[in-house]
């Protein structure tokens, strides 16, 4: 009891020295991302921004004691370069109008603090958050371009194959389908990659929470995430297909569109629980002898 009590007085000088860090990054990040809620959180391809961020907060504040307790071994010289670092990319990102730079900085600022304020155990406390922070910096556009087509291809190629082989009247050129008296165009949001982003931050944070200490288990679950993603994309796209044929554009292109795109991420989760359910079953940590 005693130490409990004498515990809680050491957290006030530790709450008192981080404020000025937190004042620092709203005064930075606050114009930030009220500058992303006004325009690319609200597109449907970046809508998770929001959530990535309810997050990253949420893993700053579970490890908090980390934060409240007297540093052990600081590490101020590497920390203050990783600021300095992070500060300047702000800069860059903020005045030429540069996402990547601007958003990327967090990392390198929040590693930054974290080692000159409390050294590597709040590094090693801290890294998975660090990970989830790239997770709010926006695609770059080559990539998704260089990405996307491909998979568009892919997608149409596979759902041609499978509608022509149960008896669809079907045809392809390109990203283009024309089934009966139907014409429909994989778009760049039917290509998957949406699918596959957000599966893969859903499945490393679940990952991150099970803690399993099989690095086989862990690895087989990273492994499936975007076949399972890339799978469950096709299933989407087939449907709206068949809905369009069946019940018409304008049935196809209804709420249907965006209510496949929430049924597919359910369908993949369930998919990643299920073989998370079996590998756990399969794969028993071992036992020292």
């Amino acid at each position: 009891m005693s130490a409990v009590l004498d515990d809680k007085p050491s957290q006030g000088p530790a709450r008192l020295e981080w404020l000025p860090v937190i004042a620092g990054l709203l005064v930075l990040y606050v114009p930030t991302f009220y500058d992303l809620a006004t325009t690319i959180w609200q597109e449907d391809d970046h809508a998770h921004g929001p959530i990535i961020l309810a997050v990253i907060v949420w893993l700053i504040w579970d490890r908090r004691q980390v934060l409240l307790a007297a540093p052990a071994r600081t590490a101020p010289v590497p920390g203050f370069s990783l600021l300095v670092l992070g500060l300047l990319l702000y800069l860059v990102g903020r005045s030429l109008g540069i996402s990547i730079f601007e958003i990327g900085a967090l990392v390198p600022i929040l590693a930054g603090v974290l080692f000159a304020m409390r050294g590597w155990p709040a590094l090693r406390t801290y890294w998975f958050m660090l990970l989830f922070v790239g997770y709010l910096v926006p695609l770059p556009g080559i990539f998704v371009d260089a990405v996307t087509g491909p998979l568009k291809n892919n997608v149409s190629a596979i759902a041609e194959q499978i509608l022509y082989t149960i008896g669809y009247p079907i045809a392809r050129s390109g990203v283009v389908l024309t089934i009966g008296q139907y014409q429909m165009l994989v778009a760049d949001a039917c290509s998957g990659l949406n699918s596959m982003f957000s599966l893969t931050a859903i499945g490393l944070l679940y990952l991150y929470l099970m803690r399993y200490k099989s690095w086989l288990h862990n690895g087989l679950i990273l492994a499936s995430l975007l076949p399972i993603a890339f799978c469950a994309n096709i299933v989407r796209f087939l449907v709206l297909v068949l809905v369009t044929y069946h019940f018409g554009d304008e049935a196809g292109q209804s709420f249907l569109h965006s209510a496949a795109g929430i049924v597919l991420l359910m369908v993949a989760l369930a998919i990643v629980f299920l073989l998370d359910a079996i590998l756990s079953r399969a794969i028993k940590p071992r036992t020292p002898a």
